[in-house]
């Protein structure tokens, strides 16, 4: 059984072992962390000391998902334009080891419950890289949907254009599909 925590500065070291590769690295966070290899210290600082680039004091939340007290899983949580109901998610990791196993698929799940039933959020959003198939794929599973506005933007990566993708899922479309 998966269960969602704040994250903890121990929570890092997890992370930078599951971008084990480049192109991991660059999926999860972009260059957003600086260069690969990314360490402990850098996304601690981005998360404690940067309120993970974050202008608003209280609008940053990274979540570490746990199976048996063991992480398994990551991601943030931050409001959108100062707007507490619309939350975007982003980060999304899960350990290399239990990738296309369905964990993120749970973790994600358990991240809407909370955006929607615990911050009371009316939208969730998230982007994803087009080349990032499993992660779209994982994004619809949950209940994700490809943006009515504004449904792609782009981002450059080492010097390439790449295409996000913008996905929202909605309060009442949630409800929807969790409640069948």
């Amino acid at each position: 059984m998966i269960r969602l925590r704040p994250y903890k500065s121990c929570d890092a070291k997890n992370i930078v072992s599951w971008c084990n590769d480049e192109e991991t690295f660059l999926m999860w966070g972009g260059e957003r962390f600086g260069n690969f290899p990314v360490s402990e210290d850098i996304i601690n600082r981005k998360y404690f000391d940067n309120n993970g680039d974050c202008s608003e004091e209280d609008n940053f939340y990274p979540i570490t998902a746990l199976e048996d007290n063991r992480a398994v899983g990551h991601f943030i949580m931050r409001y959108t334009n100062g707007n507490s109901r619309i939350i975007r998610f982003g980060w999304v990791i899960v350990d290399s080891s239990k990738r296309g196993k369905g964990y993120g698929k749970k973790m994600l799940s358990l991240g809407l419950k909370l955006a929607f039933e615990i911050l009371m959020a009316e939208n969730v959003t998230i982007g994803v890289f087009e080349k990032n198939i499993s992660a779209f794929n994982c994004y619809r599973a949950v209940g994700f949907r490809e943006a009515k506005e504004n449904g792609y933007s782009f981002a450059e990566i080492k010097g390439t254009k790449t295409k996000i993708i913008e996905l929202e899922i909605a309060k009442e479309d949630y409800f929807d599909i969790h409640n069948q």
